[in-house]
């Protein structure tokens, strides 16, 4: 089975979203705290969250970039708990009951698109307001095998 952690290439992340995920956590698309939205909603750190941001299950921060990888069914059971009680906490879910098939169905969601792309595939979201809700779509950037031609510096060591 497979999830998404997040990655960072620079430090952006930590200027353009009110909170930044942390490296490596994992992620989901997080789209439901969008989910009562307007227009009006949408300014400064929080319209590139809603733009562009994936959701850290630790932090609850957002990240541009996830990546692919292999988890473990106990750590996904943890994920589960963990989200379970974020919506209880948050979004005003009654119990951990009634909020624990909610938090596994988005984490199913988020492991069904991870489980088609290898792993270290990057991921981006992005989202748009419609008449009838959230738009998400999503794209994919393949891993690629590194050539060595791109590592070597060509010349000689002679003068």
């Amino acid at each position: 089975m497979r999830l998404a952690r997040a990655i960072h290439f620079d430090e952006s992340d930590t200027r353009v979203y009110p909170v930044p995920a942390r490296t490596g956590e994992w992620c989901i698309s997080g789209g439901f705290e969008f989910s009562n939205w307007t227009e009006a909603d949408l300014a400064g750190k929080a319209r590139q969250a809603f733009s562009n941001g994936w959701f850290g299950l630790e932090t609850t921060g957002r990240v541009t970039f996830v990546a692919v990888t292999q988890i473990e069914p106990v750590e996904l059971e943890r994920l589960t708990d963990m989200l379970a009680e974020h919506f209880v906490t948050y979004y005003g879910a009654p119990d951990l009951v009634a909020a624990r098939p909610v938090a596994a169905e988005e984490l199913g969601h988020m492991a069904e698109m991870c489980d088609e792309h290898a792993a270290n595939t990057l991921l981006t979201v992005s989202r748009e307001l419609t008449e009838v809700g959230v738009r998400e779509s999503f794209r994919v950037i393949e891993a690629q095998d590194a050539d060595l031609g791109q590592f070597a510096i060509h010349g000689s060591l002679e003068e």
